[in-house]
């Protein structure tokens, strides 16, 4: 799901304009095209008195329609002269795909060397070849039902950064309780698929801190997050078959 902050921005300018009931002057024509980029930055971030950083001004299969995206990974759509803008989803019928689905992955993908592997709770698979990181809660439903779907994978190396959501009150403690044990991956997964409680022991010096303020960091807001190799995300469970596919094409 593509989460439009964007929107925020444009929203509060149109009310402005609708309240003073000002009405927008004809059109100039449309610059060249090899100005537009430079027009469409001017003009955007002018108007937003440095709020908005545009990062990018790619040309759509819509003549006249520009991709803008932002620092803050936004993506959203204007014309050539930076006037109107479109927050919303630009499809290709003919072709059946989500154009701006497709540049979210592009624009939202993530070195996956900056992950500080050693704070993860770490399960190595057979020959542990093929790799994936998970933000994952210990009370979210989904990321149990995809740790089931691990446990039919095999050659694989899977880093599970803790990241309890706010609505799970005792997630943090739990995870906790999961990193302080002796065997911290045993632990993991003999709860989330066998819903086998381990043995309460004392709090220890433990990363969940660190890993909650790093998903923060990166934007995420759900899980199960899972980050592979080659910068791709994907946001939620994934049965098996689908799963296993995933993780083949993302390395």
């Amino acid at each position: 799901m593509i989460s439009y902050r964007i929107i925020g921005w444009f929203a509060a300018s149109l009310f402005s304009l609708s309240a003073c009931g000002e009405t927008p002057a004809a059109g100039k024509p449309a610059p060249n095209s090899h100005n537009a980029e430079q027009t469409i930055r001017q003009n955007l971030e002018k108007h937003y008195s440095g709020q908005l950083k545009i990062t990018n001004v790619t040309p759509t299969p819509v003549k006249g329609l520009y991709e803008i995206s932002t620092s803050d990974r936004q993506i959203a759509y204007t014309d050539a002269e930076g006037r109107y803008v479109i927050v919303g989803e630009l499809v290709d019928l003919h072709q059946n795909i989500n154009l701006t689905a497709q540049s979210a992955q592009e624009l939202n993908k993530l070195d996956f060397g900056i992950l500080p592997l050693d704070k993860a709770i770490t399960e190595v698979r057979g020959n542990g070849k093929l790799k994936v990181a998970v933000f994952t809660d210990i009370d979210c439903p989904f990321c149990r039902r995809l740790e089931r779907e691990f446990s039919k994978t095999d050659n694989l190396t899977i880093y599970n950064f803790m990241m309890p959501l706010s609505f799970h009150p005792d997630a943090p403690r739990k995870s906790i309780q999961i990193l302080c044990q002796n065997d911290p991956v045993r632990a993991w997964t003999q709860y989330m698929r066998e819903g086998k409680t381990p043995p309460q022991v004392s709090e220890c010096p433990n990363p969940l801190q660190e890993t909650m303020a790093l998903g923060e960091r990166l934007g995420f807001n759900g899980t199960p997050t899972m980050v592979f190799p080659n910068g791709k995300i994907h946001s939620g469970y994934l049965p098996a078959d689908e799963l296993i596919k995933m993780i083949e094409q993302n390395q």
